[in-house]
């Protein structure tokens, strides 16, 4: 049997914005392996056009039929272009010229999270006006394809929580932590040595990189607008080691999770550090390493497994968007799969609860004087709180010093609640420390 062959269609013709790691990956990419895309896509896809702020660098790098220019605004105008993709990054001209793209009928591909997460309603709606595809696979978790996972691969379920490790330099620091013993700031400057972390990693570290990518992930669960303003950020610079090594003591690992979790009076969203049972897979995620898991009422529990950044996992995922676009290019705009997986007008307007609303578990460290009295006086605080305890571990006491460390696990509480009892904790005369208080997720 003899295949009839297809019409023969022009390329698609492609306007790079930036041509840094995941640019020039992009475009290496796209002629590396140029026949297998076209089977896919059922079209050549060629980067014709490329906006950089030094051209005579790249014109060495790049074939002489691309044009390289360092004024990315006449690239998106370009009546030439199909489809811009963005990789510039920030929230500055990124917003302007992804507007501008969009206003003159462009369909765009974006692995910018920040953008989408502090500005994603404003381009979605944009887009929505224009008829244009805004794909942003390589936006959250390089490689791994979890955008695609939530808006098409587990449309029939009711999502009820994610949980992801889905910044690679916090999980490196604390891999480090765990595996070598070493304090914080100096794995940090290991991290910035194997280029893993930015010369200024606070992103990264104080955890706004996540809740970028898991405001994106929450709007595509759950059906709401992209919120990274509400969510609850705390990151890892105050960690201690002595956390780490207690929280082995008792079954767990520590990783800076980014959550989204439906209970009937709205949505949590948050990044924190949060202790994991070593049991689970996610805890055993490691290195620079990515992983996201998912809830679903229908499927059960799934998780997607990979590498988080790098020139070739988001080249990746850029490029299999840019096949996707390039297959609904003649499609009716009603019929696209929308943006955020469901249609913009049945978005829902549930609320994102405040810290005080977040329902988990704890961990508690406490430095006390060693004498009699002090574990009775604790636990009734806790108990007057209508909090639980589930596990304790004490430290011997310092020899001489008399003092010692008391480790507390509750079962799940009310985060105000634990706020007032920390409070009236540290006002005991026993208590020589502030409380080290770390969220648990059982994941189950």
């Amino acid at each position: 049997m003899t295949m009839s062959a297809r019409p023969a269609l022009r390329p698609i013709r492609v306007g790079l914005l930036g041509y840094g790691t995941v640019g020039s990956g992009v475009a290496e990419v796209l002629v590396a392996n140029r026949e297998e895309i076209r089977r896919r896509a059922g079209r050549d896809i060629e980067v014709t056009r490329i906006a950089v702020r030094n051209p005579a660098r790249v014109r060495a790098q790049v074939a002489a039929t691309i044009s390289v220019t360092d004024q990315p605004f006449d690239v998106v105008r370009d009546p030439a272009i199909d489809v811009v993709v963005e990789l510039i990054g920030g929230t500055g001209i990124a917003r302007d010229l992804l507007l501008e793209a969009i206003a003159h009928r462009k369909h765009v591909v974006t692995a910018n999270k920040a953008l989408l997460a502090v500005f994603g309603n404003e381009v979605f709606a944009a887009a929505s006006r224009q008829n244009a595809i805004i794909a942003f696979e390589g936006a959250v978790a390089g490689g791994i394809p979890i955008i695609k996972a939530l808006r098409e691969g587990l449309t029939a379920n009711r999502i009820d929580w994610l949980a992801g490790i889905i910044n690679g330099t916090t999980n490196f620091i604390l891999s480090e932590m765990r595996d070598k013993g070493l304090p914080f700031d100096e794995v940090l400057a290991q991290a910035q040595a194997l280029g893993y972390a930015e010369a200024d990693p606070s992103f990264d570290i104080d955890g706004i990189d996540a809740a970028h990518k898991v405001a994106i992930l929450a709007a595509i669960a759950f059906g709401i607008p992209v919120q990274f303003d509400r969510a609850y950020v705390e990151g890892i610079s105050a960690l201690a080691g002595e956390d780490i090594r207690y929280a082995e003591k008792l079954g767990y690992r520590i990783k800076l999770l980014g959550i989204a979790k439906r209970r009937p009076a709205g949505i949590e969203l948050r990044v924190h550090p949060t202790l994991i049972p070593t049991r689970r897979l996610l805890a055993n995620v490691e290195g620079a390493m990515n992983a996201v898991w998912v809830k679903g009422d229908v499927v059960g529990h799934t998780m997607y497994f990979g590498k988080g950044a790098g020139k070739e996992p988001t080249a990746s995922a850029v490029i299999a968007d840019l096949v996707d676009v390039t297959r609904m290019l003649t499609s009716d705009p009603e019929n696209r799969v929308p943006h955020l997986a469901f249609q913009p007008d049945e978005l829902s307007d549930a609320t994102i609860l405040p810290a005080g609303e977040m329902e988990t578990s704890y961990y508690l460290r406490l430095r006390v004087r060693d004498e009699p009295g002090v574990l009775a006086d604790i636990t009734r605080i806790l108990a007057d709180g209508r909090i639980s305890i589930d596990a304790m571990l004490q430290r011997e006491p310092d020899e001489g010093e008399g003092s010692t460390d008391i480790i507390m696990l509750t079962h799940q509480t009310i985060e105000h609640r634990i706020d007032t009892a920390i409070h009236h904790i540290e006002a005991l005369p026993t208590v020589l420390s502030k409380v080290t208080r770390l969220r648990v997720e059982q994941l189950n």
